[in-house]
């Protein structure tokens, strides 16, 4: 008797822009395991009614994205060691009818950083955004020893202190600043990160070009598309940049083999993601 096949999914509001069914369905498909993911969309109001929905039907698991990050801990019933630090949950495991709580955000930032060999050590950091994708790149960066300042803005100062203070209590050297001294703030800064969903329907860069620093890493988490307004100006002044697919597939491939038990199949998902004419450069 063949096993059930058991379906996946990722919450959100919005999520039709999500790349991780496309990813996720390739995953399963290489190693020839019985399962299937799909995207839901969950409004913020649903939220509840919709988790209890996801675990009466025994889903096996689900991603969830904006603006779910952090108010979706209060309807899980544990959190692994990673959603704990980070205070914020991007990967669910029903684990015998308990829905466990992990982030995989923390090594799927991290990761294409440790990539390009980068020394944190005297480096400042720029984070816009304090949402939930925020707190798992301050954790993150809370492991890097030397980085001399951490620096927060956000359009809601109050969400902005709240991050600040998660950074704070795991010891990074944190403090927010006003959303309007961005650009300035962006010129004198050594890394660059955009934890917003700034760019996703094709907006103009938060930073101006001018305001890029050309000995700078611009990391922009947005995927889709990829190549953001922001990623394309700090290429124009030659600065280094990060693209959000990176940590899309890298959480992926974590979420992935928390799942099934198994090593994610990476070429099989980037080549889902760009098809016959590879990863970009």
């Amino acid at each position: 008797m063949s096993s059930p096949i058991k379906t996946y999914c990722i919450i959100g509001d919005p999520v039709q822009h999500s790349l991780s069914p496309l990813m996720q369905n390739a995953a399963f498909s290489a190693l020839g395991i019985k399962s299937s993911y799909i995207s839901f969309r969950v409004p913020s109001r649903d939220l509840k009614t919709s988790i209890a929905s996801l675990k009466s039907i025994g889903i096996a698991g689900f991603n969830v994205t904006i603006p779910h990050k952090i108010s979706i801990i209060q309807y899980l019933d544990e959190l692994d060691n990673t959603a704990s630090i980070s205070n914020a949950v991007n990967t669910v495991k029903n684990d015998g009818g308990k829905l466990v709580g992990y982030n995989t955000d923390i090594y799927g930032f991290i990761q294409p950083l440790y990539k390009r060999n980068i020394d944190f050590k005297g480096r400042k950091v720029l984070i816009i955004g304090a949402g939930g994708a925020a707190y798992a790149i301050v954790t993150a960066l809370s492991y890097e020893e030397g980085i001399a300042e951490t620096i927060v803005v956000n359009r809601s100062s109050h969400n902005a202190s709240k991050l600040v203070q998660h950074a704070l209590k795991l010891g990074l050297n944190t403090h927010k600043e006003e959303f309007g001294n961005l650009s300035k703030l962006a010129s004198q800064s050594d890394l660059i990160i955009n934890s917003t969903s700034i760019g996703l329907n094709n907006e103009r860069s938060p930073i101006e070009r001018d305001y890029i620093n050309p000995n700078s890493i611009v990391y922009d988490i947005v995927y889709k598309p990829i190549e953001t307004d922001l990623l394309r100006k700090a290429k124009e002044v030659n600065a280094r940049v990060v693209y959000g697919y990176e940590m899309l597939i890298a959480q992926g491939a974590q979420a992935f083999e928390i799942w099934t038990g198994c090593e994610a199949p990476i070429i099989a998902m980037k080549k889902a993601l760009f098809g016959i004419f590879g990863e970009p450069k």
